[in-house]
């Protein structure tokens, strides 16, 4: 979720029912060394909380100096990243590197929790590859460790994002009698239905949802709705959608800046519009287009289409903007 949950996604999915908030993943060595990036990304405001800001590294002095600058803005928690799998997080031996060395991880979280006053959660993978699954044992480290909650990816570092998620392991994990925390689950929890199986079959405490919330806001609230009523919540309408996603956008624009704010949000747009027939032309015009009131009349263009996606008037829709601060 690198460049994906800052402030403006976060407010959107605290809107439609996210309940918990995360950070980016910050570097600890940008954090120490006040690389700009990095501590830009530990701009936290109070509409989010309970937040958490997420860090990682692998180097102890460095975890500890970066605990401190984020005791600064005083999140809910601190969490830890244990489970980036990709190659320039791990390649430095951060991220999922640190499973195959749990002594390390268990050390450097006791750390961790030692300097600071803030509760202290992790965030992790099932183990390196198939064969050196541990995660029944990581917890319980890590619990004795004094982390408040653990959350799981139910995938090892070896399969990246592909292939399916194993939530057996952590039905293991919080089945232990031992296992006193919190323990949440993550991975390829995409519709309400899903999620539903999950929390009655493997009981986690609690369900993460990262890259199925990218465009799809509203999973939260539906996934709500289908625990309270076992139906499916209506789908937004295309109007919905449009307005929340020029809600992103302005947003963006506010947070970051009219020029960089446009640049970033290009990433949103095929997620909020997927599904829609022969949308490329549209999406090409989204991403290149560099004036905002443009985009908020291409955005407002696409508004006028149906549920079948057929032009239906040439009427200007006009949208109310209730700006938050951000």
């Amino acid at each position: 979720m690198e460049d994906v949950s800052d402030p403006p996604f976060r407010a959107i999915c605290k809107e439609n029912g996210c309940d918990m908030l995360y950070t980016e993943f910050i570097s600890s060595e940008g954090l120490i060394r006040d690389a700009s990036k990095s501590l830009k990304k530990l701009d936290i405001f109070a509409f989010e909380r309970p937040v958490g800001v997420q860090i990682f590294g692998e180097n102890l002095d460095s975890m500890r100096e970066a605990t401190k600058v984020v005791e600064r803005v005083q999140p809910d928690v601190l969490d830890i990243n244990y489970g980036c799998p990709v190659c320039k997080v791990v390649c430095k031996g951060a991220g999922s590197a640190i499973l195959k060395d749990v002594d390390k991880m268990e050390r450097l979280t006791r750390e961790i929790v030692n300097a600071t006053q803030l509760p202290v959660t992790v965030k992790t993978r099932l183990g390196w590859d198939e064969s050196s699954i541990r995660i029944v044992e990581v917890a319980l480290r890590l619990q004795d460790a004094g982390i408040k909650a653990l959350s799981i990816h139910a995938r090892t570092r070896a399969q990246m994002y592909k292939g399916e998620s194993d939530w057996s392991w952590i039905q293991k994990v919080k089945s232990h009698p031992d296992i006193e925390i919190p323990i949440f689950g993550n991975g390829d929890v995409d519709t309400p239905q899903k999620a539903h199986h999950n929390r009655i079959t493997y009981q986690p405490d609690g369900i993460m949802i990262g890259r199925a919330a990218i465009g799809n806001p509203w999973i939260f609230n539906q996934i709500k709705h289908f625990f309270a009523t076992g139906t499916e919540a209506p789908a937004p309408t295309l109007h919905e959608k449009v307005a929340v996603c020029k809600r992103h956008l302005l947003l963006s624009v506010e947070w970051k800046g009219e020029r960089t704010g446009i640049v970033e949000m290009r990433r949103h747009y095929t997620n909020y519009f997927k599904g829609i027939p022969n949308f490329k032309p549209i999406r090409l015009q989204l991403v290149t287009l560099e004036e905002l009131p443009r985009i908020l009349e291409l955005l407002d263009e696409i508004a006028l289409f149906d549920d079948r996606y057929e032009l239906i008037g040439s009427e200007s829709i006009v949208y109310s903007e209730e700006m938050t601060v951000c």
